[in-house]
């Protein structure tokens, strides 16, 4: 799937930015009294120094719910202005109905269209991107976009290899539809593409599902194998999403990956020839949130002042399936 749009008549705009974090955090001292392992393993590999995890009564619709209301806020809009909502989740609360329709009731939305999207780690992406689309054709006008997970519930916690990577989390935008000629000035969605290739759908994968075991399952993984396939995806798919829009890497003031490892962020990085500095990078604190991980950082990186309105965004993102994908945006 591909959007370009500069010679568009409306264009998607990020209106607004907001997160959401459980309240327990989970240093790596306290995941080695779980497993065998140690802060000094966790961060060498991975970059990882703490997570949240989501206590009683915090859910992928809680999370998802307070990051949609900052975002709306820092939007200066209301539920009512919402014709659509896109949760990316690969933790949803139930089997059915989509999280997204629970979210849009407590915001007491009742118009427009609200479903969920599962691509994984690249949910986000893969939500931004359809969300895009639909504001450009005409079938939304302010659309929620959240990424909201709880991936500790699908966690083998004897597994060191996977459950120290992942952490529970929420972040979410608005885009709002913008009339104007969408010049490489102007801010909004500029370019988005999303990939998929299935044959490698073991290489990450839960091992359970309504259909089959009639179980949640954990997670699984064969990290090298993801780690092999990232930068080489990741990098390709980044460098079309950027030439679509007519720009080079040097363009780009600040990229935005998905938090999954500091190897693979770097490398990815240093193969487009993005400065280490223009990388915003959270997972030391929030480890790997899947779908959340993107929508995290940006709303960070917002707060803090380093992404300021005007700036060129690259966002990026591969998970299971395998998946992946990138989004080119000024914000």
């Amino acid at each position: 799937m591909t959007q370009t749009g500069l010679a568009g008549t409306c264009r998607a705009v990020i209106a607004g930015v907001g997160s959401a974090l459980p309240q327990r955090i989970m240093t790596n001292a306290d995941m080695s009294k779980v497993v065998d392992t140690s802060d000094e393993w966790i961060v060498e590999r991975t970059g990882i120094r703490a997570r949240h995890i989501a206590g009683e009564g915090e859910t992928t619709r809680t999370l998802g719910l307070a990051a949609a209301r900052k975002a709306l806020e820092d939007a200066g809009r209301v539920p009512a202005d919402v014709d659509l909502i896109i949760l990316a989740t690969s933790t949803p609360d139930q089997t059915f109905p989509a999280t997204a329709t629970m979210i849009q009731a407590d915001l007491g939305i009742t118009r427009g269209a609200a479903f969920d999207v599962q691509a994984v780690c690249s949910g986000f992406v893969y939500a931004l991107a359809t969300a895009n689309a639909m504001i450009r054709c005409g079938q939304a006008q302010c659309a929620l976009v959240i990424g909201s997970e709880t991936f500790s519930r699908i966690l083998d916690w004897t597994d060191r290899t996977t459950c120290v990577l992942f952490g529970d989390g929420a972040g979410a935008v608005v885009l709002t539809a913008e009339a104007g000629s969408r010049g490489i000035a102007d801010r909004g969605i500029f370019s988005t593409r999303i990939r998929s290739d299935g044959r490698y759908a073991n290489k990450l994968y839960v091992d359970g599902g309504p259909s089959t075991t009639g179980t949640v399952g954990h997670l699984r993984m064969e990290g090298r194998e993801v780690f092999k396939h990232a930068v080489v995806n990741i990098a390709s798919v980044m460098e079309e999403t950027i030439a679509e829009a007519g720009l080079t890497p040097g363009d780009i003031d600040w990229f935005v990956p998905h938090q999954a490892n500091r190897r693979i962020l770097e490398g990815t990085a240093r193969k487009l020839g993005i400065s280490e500095d223009r990388i915003v990078m959270t997972l030391d604190r929030h480890g790997n949130t899947s779908a959340a991980s993107i929508p995290l950082a940006l709303d960070v990186a917002v707060k803090d002042g380093r992404i300021k309105r005007g700036d060129l965004v690259l966002m990026e993102a591969m998970g299971g399936g395998f998946t992946w994908g990138a989004v080119l945006a000024r914000y």
